[in-house]
């Protein structure tokens, strides 16, 4: 650890969003355990600076820099210093007081401050699946030359780092990724092309933020998971499936050779994976509500629509040709994403797009950092393009 406290001192990335404000409630729940380091935010300096006057962490970052004198002005008398910019979020998660850093930003914007943090060995509780979706070779690489643990906070990838405690020697068959189907689960293309973005923030079971709730009920967030299911335990992309399992109570499956199947069940409530990935490997007393049986004698699966639900079949084939496919997979929904929110395209123009830069984008083998960089932003221009052009033609 990088201090002689007995506490974890913890940075939060993106500590205003919806997984960042629960990390501070499992953190406000074990003060004994964990101290805050470091907390940042993009927008939300309101909030930031509450949970800096709480938490009195050593350094903040407010990523809109016409924020950073309110930001300023409100803790600089509590000796908190206050940062600005891509750059600083980049620099305070090297700082040697931190012992692990959770990213819980959203999207693209999660990469480099991860791959800072590992390069100076601070180990990792991962809620931003698209840094490994993105370049998930580069930062599995890295992360074993830096000696890092990768602590997976989704409640899929938690669920199967759970199954697989005491059995990391014994080698997995397959892994199972479960989704609840989402609030369209069942529908149809011609229910599909006229739902509106208000119906898709309506999730059946999780409390989420905007852009994760649209992936859910596009599929996308279960082909993100499958992407990074793939680099975190190593495993060939016909080792991952998913299963629609509408109740949400069994959170992923692991099935090794002999045949034996292990799962982790629970109520749908994401402070459980937090917790574990910060406590990790101990398991810490929660009064989180706890799941009964009884409560639901009916726990039904199946198959994915791949037919009206296509962006899980275009995560896979971006999986299969590897390279900076899976990047170019991220910018583009992360563009149809941002459109579709403003009601600017359709439910069913998000996939027609995606596959659309696929086809269109210059594949690379082995990617480098910067040609995850020129990918990225390649493909948000290709996406936005093809975004106006069908706004145009409406």
């Amino acid at each position: 650890m990088g201090n002689n406290s007995q506490r974890k001192h913890v940075a939060i990335l993106g500590s205003t969003g919806s997984i960042g404000t629960q990390t501070l409630e499992v953190v406000r729940a074990n003060r004994e355990k964990f101290t805050v380091e470091v907390l940042t935010a993009q927008n939300n300096a309101d909030l930031l600076i509450e949970q800096s006057l709480e938490f009195l962490p050593n350094a903040v970052v407010i990523g809109n820099e016409k924020k950073y004198e309110q930001v300023s002005e409100a803790l600089d008398p509590h000796g908190v210093k206050v940062y600005s910019s891509k750059k600083a979020l980049a620099e305070v998660v090297q700082m040697d007081s931190i012992d692990i850093v959770l990213t819980a930003l959203v999207g693209y914007s999660g990469l480099l401050p991860t791959v800072k943090a590992i390069e100076a060995g601070k180990n990792i509780a991962l809620a931003n699946k698209e840094t490994l979706v993105v370049a998930g070779e580069l930062i599995t690489k890295l992360a074993m030359e830096k000696g890092v643990n990768i602590y997976p906070v989704d409640s899929e990838h938690s669920a199967i780092f759970q199954c697989l405690v005491g059995e990391f020697h014994n080698p997995i068959e397959k892994i199972t990724l479960t989704a609840s189907g989402g609030p369209f689960r069942g529908k149809d293309k011609s229910f599909l092309r006229t739902v509106t973005s208000a119906e898709a923030l309506k999730h059946p079971n999780w409390d989420m933020g905007a852009k994760v709730t649209i992936d859910s009920a596009s599929l996308m967030n279960k082909g993100l998971e499958v992407i990074e299911a793939k680099w975190l335990f190593d495993l060939r992309p016909d080792q991952i499936e998913v299963a629609v399992h509408p109740q949400s109570i069994i959170h992923s499956m692991v099935q090794f050779t002999d045949g034996s199947v292990k799962a982790q069940l629970g109520l749908p409530d994401m402070r459980i994976p937090i917790q574990f990935a910060l406590s990790y490997p101990e398991r810490l007393k929660s009064d989180f509500p706890r799941f009964s049986f009884l409560d639901y004698p009916a726990l039904t699966f199946e198959e994915p629509d791949l037919e009206n639900f296509r962006n899980l079949k275009l995560a896979y084939l971006a999986l299969e040709k590897g390279g900076n496919m899976p990047c170019a997979l991220n910018a583009a929904n992360e563009v149809v994403v941002s459109e579709f929110l403003k009601d600017r395209i359709g439910f069913l123009d998000m996939p027609e797009i995606i596959e659309e830069c696929l086809l269109r984008i210059d594949y690379v083998r082995n990617p480098t950092m910067d040609d995850y960089v020129y990918t990225d932003h390649k493909t948000r221009v290709e996406a936005l393009e093809r975004v106006n052009r069908l706004v145009r033609m409406a």
